[in-house]
């Protein structure tokens, strides 16, 4: 904390436990902006890092008894929200949670930022690019806040659990009304109401994992394809990772609740469903009461009458013999499996602290392709960890051509305040890791043209999504392992899986044409 920050806590009235119970015991239609000022000043509970890197043993317990207060729910009556999205799948879904919440607030959803009245920036913490983002938007801002002082904005997410994030938005960013963590989303209501009648900043991150809270709602993108999270939190420290300190420690749902989950997708008409989890297939581990672990769900999702399931983010380290002995019984368990390796030097994944070897890893891909011989590998690739070699480099590049990986996510080294990787001193020059990005994308889209090539003239399973984003009056959709498709055919069949057959190719993407029967099936 600065001087000027304790200038200001200084300044800060403390009002007694019985003068803040009576002010929280007051209705709402009672209560005065002192109240609320009083009230959050009192319990602002800023991100803790060395909090969050702590791993106790506090049992984590769920809760299906999640409400809307009654006097929030109708609060959003004749209002507009609207929510940007940075980061991975786990944060789409976080903003499915909260457009769920909002939407029973009786609030509607907008894309034009000038007809709403909350907008909430869900943030990333994985990269320096995406935080810059975020904190352009926030200029971007600014003058809408000037023209409309009763805008509510809110920034969430990752790197609302940065205490660091925190401390900048309080200093240089006012117009921020609400700032929130990744463990607390079920309470957006009661902040919501405290930005409302507050007229500081409410801040409430908390360095402690939350409960497991149940029957959240959601508001999902389309009937096609669903989001389903299996748990939360991550304990493997990889050394260039913030998301164990962002994200809390590992979590799982109860079995029942996600297969009920699932069945209810099924239900609706859903044809997809992605099992999500910062290490998903470290399900179950942290279950003391059953011996349940994610071999078992995917078995479980094996009988749920749903055509496809998918998984991600796995880890090499917990995939074991039983799932992959699962995951080869096929059928709607898809045979794409994205496996992120990191780097091909082992020294390198020693120092970020990944707990496997380049020679563990290959031994764990020749296992799968052994059990599933048709199976798809994509992964994740960073270059230009601190004081990588040359050699070390190569090794990655040859991995990549020995796995044969179809696709990969490659990034250039992002240091990130808080994690081991961000003290150590790097030799190695950016001119140099970029030129290793460029050579290793050239690899990456030579094995996805390869791959991409062996399709023509086949006939493959396309789940249809929607119209192509560059011409609305060609279809596109996603093959079992994972390519995209594009081709012409009926509105009617949004939402299907049909058969296309293949005519052209590209690095990225198939072309085809709708056929009715086909003989020949691929993937």
């Amino acid at each position: 904390m600065n001087e000027k920050q304790r200038k200001e806590q200084a300044q800060i009235k403390q009002v007694s436990s019985v003068d803040r119970k009576s002010s929280q015991d007051k209705p709402l239609s009672e209560k005065t902006t002192e109240d609320f000022a009083h009230y959050f000043q009192t319990t602002y509970t800023p991100p803790d890092i060395k909090k969050a890197r702590k791993r106790g043993r506090d049992k984590i317990e769920v809760h299906y008894d999640f409400e809307i207060p009654e006097e929030m729910s109708k609060i959003g009556k004749g209002k507009k929200f609207l929510i940007r999205t940075y980061g991975c799948q786990m944060n789409e879904h976080d903003t499915e949670v909260m457009a769920g919440i909002l939407s029973e607030m009786g609030y509607e959803s907008t894309l034009d930022t000038d007809d709403a009245d909350i907008i909430l920036l869900n943030t990333c913490a994985i990269r320096e690019n995406a935080e810059n983002k975020v904190f352009g938007e926030l200029g971007h801002l600014k003058p809408l806040k000037l023209e409309k002082p009763d805008l509510i904005i809110g920034v969430c997410g990752c790197m609302s659990q940065q205490e660091s994030v925190v401390n900048r938005i309080m200093q240089k960013h006012q117009q921020v009304d609400l700032i929130f963590g990744t463990h607390n989303i079920h309470r957006l209501p009661d902040l919501i109401k405290e930005a409302m009648f507050s007229k500081v900043q409410v801040v409430e991150v908390w360095s402690k994992e939350g409960d497991i809270i149940e029957n959240l709602p959601k508001v999902r993108h389309g009937q096609i394809k669903a989001w389903v999270n299996i748990m939360y939190g991550c304990d493997k420290f990889c050394t260039y990772c913030i998301v164990p300190m962002t994200r809390g420690k590992e979590r799982s749902r109860r079995p029942e609740d996600i297969i009920r989950e699932v069945r209810h997708l099924a239900a609706q008409g859903y044809q997809e469903v992605t099992l999500l989890g910062q290490n998903v297939n470290a399900y179950g581990k942290d279950f003391d009461d059953i011996e349940y672990r994610f071999a078992d769900l995917m078995n479980d999702m094996h009988k749920i009458d749903i055509p496809r399931v998918r998984f991600t983010t796995s880890h090499p380290r917990d995939f074991d013999d039983h799932l992959i002995e699962v995951l080869a019984k096929g059928g709607n368990l898809l045979d794409h499996i994205h496996l992120p390796v990191q780097s091909g030097s082992s020294e390198i994944l020693r120092k970020m602290n990944r707990k496997y070897t380049r020679e563990s890893y290959l031994e764990l891909v020749a296992k799968i392709k052994k059990a599933i011989p048709n199976v798809t590998l994509t992964t994740d690739i960073i270059v230009g960890f601190p004081n990588e070699t040359d050699e070390q480099f190569e090794e990655t590049m040859t991995l990549m051509e020995e796995v044969g990986f179809e696709a990969a996510y490659t990034f250039i080294y992002s240091p990130r305040e808080g994690t081991p990787a961000a003290v150590k001193k790097d030799d190695v020059p950016m001119e140099v890791k970029k030129e290793r990005l460029y050579r290793l994308n050239d690899l990456v889209n030579k094995q996805s043209a390869e791959s991409m090539d062996a399709y023509e003239g086949k006939v493959v399973k396309v789940l249809v999504e929607g119209e192509s984003k560059k011409d609305e009056t060609v279809l596109a959709g996603y093959t079992e392992k994972n390519k995209v498709v594009n081709f012409k055919g009926p509105k009617s069949i949004i939402g299907k899986i049909v058969d296309v057959k293949i005519t052209d190719t590209k690095t990225w993407s198939l072309n085809g044409e709708l056929v009715e029967k086909t003989a020949e099936v691929s993937n």
